[in-house]
């Protein structure tokens, strides 16, 4: 099969889709209503970093014309035309979402978002005070005309663009720009009348106060429509692994804030001579501009207060314990007699905060090694490694200081983790460190121990709360000895490879799951059952899509659990009649990534720390790993099948691009989250 002549979905398209299934649990009436506000805030948020990062790349690409057709195999001319197309179609399909449904379901009860045409005197009141004592001082506007050459916009902040006029002199009106504060709640709940909950959005009370910012001008009519800049997020960085190279990061950083406009979301309300003078100011073309609503950054709603019932939210669910994993004992302990298995959110991701405690106050632990991508704003995992520096240990910490808008964060964690005596190691020249694994060398008798824990997310206490991963304590011998190996590599600043019983990238893991499919293939020839089960959060590679389609030819049954981007077409005749893609999104994201392999009856299993994209199989450094504990991989396997089995909240992924809810034959109503939840409490029973 050649590459240009297999089925596949642009993975940008793709993107959208899997955007478009977010939007439909906005929609979805069993979702709490709160909860369909937050689904809008994904949304909106995935769009802005869409648009920031993939639409940034595209617009790069389709600078080199026919050049970048033969390397792409597409046009991205043509495709970031159907981007904007489809963007236009959901960008109303959100806004008609949020204003006439979102909002009469918010009134039904008895909650209110209030504009600034809708106070009455005793509200107006409350909000100008408000406006005076805790806003004015932060407003501060900035006059345009046709010689003033216009300000750079910060990325992703909400602008008002202003005309004040005279309606008998229209000639003499006066423009500005008004920056609205970011450091700043975007909600302000209005005194409760009558058991009715009133809240206001900062933009409106802006809009309200208008006269108290622009006073000192002669006018008699004020508009005011919200803009939104989107910048391009690519960094032209130097990529030596050196303090040089940390020094260049955070140069990049500060002209992120001024890359190229991608996109520039406005109000449909404002009159075009304005829209005309934002487009010639700013050398906007029209492929940016983005039709939008009266309010823009959405993504904030994600904190949108609940003023009403408690219902209106998912319950709030306590984190189950791991069975026989105690937190009164040694885990590490514990952990030298079995391995262990921890399923986040819906257990505690406290273990791992305890593996690392304990392994810092521990006498006999001599050495901790961990890689570390995106951290919560106040890690409690940073403040156990320095512990553990204090404590004696040598700390080996590679942060990824290329981690995509986490880049300024891992700047200042690692830089505060080498001033408290870690050893930080700062990544492998070109390739991102991706993986999410710890190592702890204990002596125990004079005898050198090891004791591991590897994940499929990240070692972030606050992510760790919605987004759904699996994480392995384990003292296995064959998985250590691994790790020894991956660390060693890394704290000489080269790629690891040849390493054995880990599926470890840039080098190896490809090349493997290959070797694996190719079994698959060769069993299914035999007549032997023959079966592959992938999950994963995007598939995207093309050589793994075409191995995949040369598996499902020789009769392969392959079953895909992608969350987001799915560039494989199912269901294709001489392509892929035996594959079958669902998405699921819910409550939680899922987050884990699981490869699963028939294996000729012995079933193989690997938890990883990557997607099949070809960045993760060629140009970062993941670690997958094995479960050899039967208990354990039944468990995972469990879970599968629940997964398989939802006909709540699974999707289908096909050729139509449709998001059809998935329905099976299973007449009992599966929502797989929910399910795994109930089957994760009743172990804990046995």
């Amino acid at each position: 099969m050649s590459l240009k002549r297999i089925p596949l979905t642009n993975r940008e398209i793709s993107w959208l889709y899997f955007n478009d299934r977010v939007l439909q649990e906005a929609a979805d009436e069993a979702v709490p209503l709160i909860e369909r506000v937050r689904f809008l805030a994904i949304f909106s948020s995935n769009m802005d970093e869409f648009y920031r990062v993939r639409v940034a790349t595209l617009n790069r690409l389709a600078n080199l014309n026919e050049k970048a057709k033969e390397i792409l195999g597409y046009n991205p001319r043509k495709v970031l035309n159907q981007i904007k197309n489809l963007v236009i179609k959901e960008e109303k399909k959100f806004n008609n979402l949020y204003e006439n449904i979102i909002l009469k379901k918010l009134a039904e009860e008895k909650i209110f978002i209030l504009d600034d045409k809708q106070l009455n005197v005793t509200r107006g009141t409350f909000v100008k005070n408000y406006f005076r004592e805790k806003l004015l001082s932060n407003v501060v506007p900035i006059m345009l005309d046709k010689h003033t050459v216009m300000p750079e916009l910060k990325n992703q902040l909400i602008y008002f663009f202003v005309r004040l006029s005279k309606t008998d002199n229209e000639s003499e009106s006066k423009l500005a720009l008004i920056e609205i504060p970011e450091n700043m709640s975007r909600f302000l709940v209005l005194p409760e009348t009558n058991q009715l909950k009133f809240i206001i959005l900062l933009d409106d009370i802006i809009r309200y106060c208008l006269d108290d910012i622009f006073f000192i001008f002669d006018y008699n009519v004020i508009e005011a429509y919200s803009i939104q800049l989107t910048r391009d997020a690519e960094l032209d960085l130097d990529k030596e692994v050196s303090e040089k190279f940390i020094e260049s990061l955070s140069k990049s950083l500060q002209k992120r804030k001024k890359g190229k406009p991608m996109r520039l979301l406005y109000d449909t309300d404002m009159p075009l001579d304005m829209l005309s003078y934002l487009v010639r100011k700013m050398q906007l073309t029209a492929g940016s501009l983005i039709p939008g609503s009266h309010y823009h950054n959405f993504k904030d709603f994600i904190n949108f207060p609940n003023v009403g019932r408690p219902e209106l939210e998912y319950p709030k669910v306590a984190a189950l314990q791991v069975p026989d994993l105690s937190f009164g004992k040694s885990l590490l302990e514990m952990i030298s007699k079995r391995d262990f298995l921890i399923s986040t959110p819906y257990q505690s991701f406290d273990y791992i905060i305890h593996f690392l405690r304990e392994a810092a106050i521990d006498p006999g632990v001599r050495e901790i090694s961990i890689t570390l991508y995106r951290l919560a704003e106040n890690s409690r995992i940073i403040n156990a490694l320095i512990n553990a520096a204090k404590n004696g240990k040598i700390v080996h910490c590679l942060v990824e200081l290329k981690a995509r808008f986490d880049e300024q964060a891992n700047i200042f964690w690692s830089r505060r983790l080498e001033e408290e005596g870690v050893k930080v190691i700062y990544g492998v020249s070109g390739y991102k460190v991706h993986s999410k694994i710890i190592l702890v060398k204990r002596l125990e008798k004079r005898k050198v121990y090891f004791y591991a824990c590897l994940s499929t997310g990240n070692f972030n206490e606050k992510t760790a709360r919605i987004y759904a991963d699996h994480t392995l304590l384990t003292a296995n011998k064959k998985i250590t000895a691994g790790l020894v190996s991956v660390f060693d590599a890394l704290q000489k600043n080269v790629v690891p490879q040849g390493i054995k019983n880990l599926l470890v990238s840039p080098v190896d893991s490809r090349k493997l799951l290959n070797q694996f499919i190719d079994c698959e293939i060769a069993n299914a020839k035999k007549g032997i059952p023959a079966y592959i089960i992938l999950k994963m959060n995007s598939l995207a590679d093309e050589q793994m899509i075409t191995h995949l389609y040369k598996a499902s030819n020789a009769g392969v049954k392959i079953k895909l659990i992608i969350r987001g981007m799915c560039c494989l077409v199912p269901g294709i005749k001489g392509f892929s009649e035996n594959i079958q893609v669902i998405s699921i999104v819910d409550k939680y994201l899922e987050h884990a990534r699981i490869y699963l392999f028939a294996d000729g009856g012995k079933e193989m299993m690997f938890l990883t720390s990557s997607d099949l994209m070809t960045r993760n199989l060629d140009h970062r450094v993941e670690v997958g790993f094995p479960i050899y504990d039967k208990e354990l991989k039944q468990e995972v396997r469990d879970i599968i099948n629940i997964q398989l089995q939802d006909n709540t909240k699974s999707r289908e992924i096909n050729s139509l691009n449709n998001n059809r809810y998935h329905k099976t034959d299973d007449k009992i109503k599966v929502r797989s989250q929910f399910d795994t939840y109930t089957y994760l409490k009743q172990q804990n029973k046995f």
